[in-house]
């Protein structure tokens, strides 16, 4: 891994606003000749989950230098892929666009939530969204959240049954952009009022321990990655591995000691 990539760990103002909001913004996450490239390699794809065993250019994205040292400063040292997805969002038909719905405000991960006992559930997983599509205006697909909503377990709706939650965003983003959100952030996808396909690729880091939430057929990718990247597509040495983790099983443990610092280590 390149030692240049130290220079995209969070500040503290990223983590300020990722703690606040729940979701941090990176502009230019992707150079435009990489988005130009996955722009070009997911129109060959089936859309849905387990996109990176699909095509050897997603491995790109599982340590992309400007993203995972922001994961590693919010999770840690012991963390893998437990989720990915490429999601094209098509333009709605004409006559569906003015329509007024609510949109699907979720968390993620399903029952991990409710199964946990504190309030709010703690963080787990964060999902970076890459955004291929130029969203620089609304309407065209965009991300949606509600900013500081990772703290809360319920979202209030207004009683009209059709609006979003008043403090609803959408987020606008260059193609290139990435977004960091914490699973516990009630967001969606909006709608796709444009006359352009909105195209957006999502990987979901978890801790080691954190079961896969799809397939991860990525078997045919270990023998060629190196220990870094194999870590993040799910090697172990076995179950005691994942939560008791040996110097094989996280070799992003030492390759962040050499480069930070022992103290640096124990402190995430």
């Amino acid at each position: 891994m390149d030692i240049s990539c130290l220079n995209h760990c969070m500040t503290d103002d990223e983590r300020r606003v990722f703690e606040r909001d729940g979701f941090l913004v990176v502009q230019d996450a992707l150079s435009p000749e990489l988005t130009s490239d996955f722009n070009e390699m997911v129109d060959s794809i089936e859309p849905g989950v387990n996109c990176v065993g699909k095509h050897e250019l997603f491995l790109e994205l599982i340590d992309l230098p400007t993203i995972l040292p922001k994961v590693w400063d919010i999770l840690s040292w012991n963390i893998h892929l437990y989720h990915t997805h490429y999601t094209p969002k098509p333009p709605l038909p004409p006559e569906e666009r003015n329509e007024k719905k609510r949109l699907h405000w979720h968390q993620d991960s399903g029952r991990v939530t409710l199964d946990m006992e504190s309030i709010p559930a703690p963080r787990v997983s964060v999902k970076v969204g890459f955004f291929l599509s130029d969203l620089t205006e609304g309407g065209r697909g965009n991300f949606n959240v509600i900013p500081g909503s990772h703290l809360k377990d319920e979202l209030e709706y207004p009683p009209d049954g059709i609006s979003n939650p008043k403090n609803a965003l959408e987020v606008l983003a260059a193609p290139g952009t990435a977004v960091i959100f914490d699973r516990r952030l009630w967001h969606d996808g909006g709608r796709n009022c444009s006359e352009m396909p909105r195209k957006a690729i999502f990987l979901g880091y978890s801790y080691r321990w954190f079961r896969v939430r799809d397939a991860m057929t990525v078997s045919h990718y270990m023998d060629k990655v190196d220990p870094i990247r194999r870590q993040l597509l799910g090697a172990h040495t076995g179950a005691a591995g994942l939560t008791s983790p040996t110097d094989e099983d996280v070799p992003l443990r030492g390759w962040l000691r050499e480069h930070l610092g022992e103290e640096a280590v124990a402190n995430m």
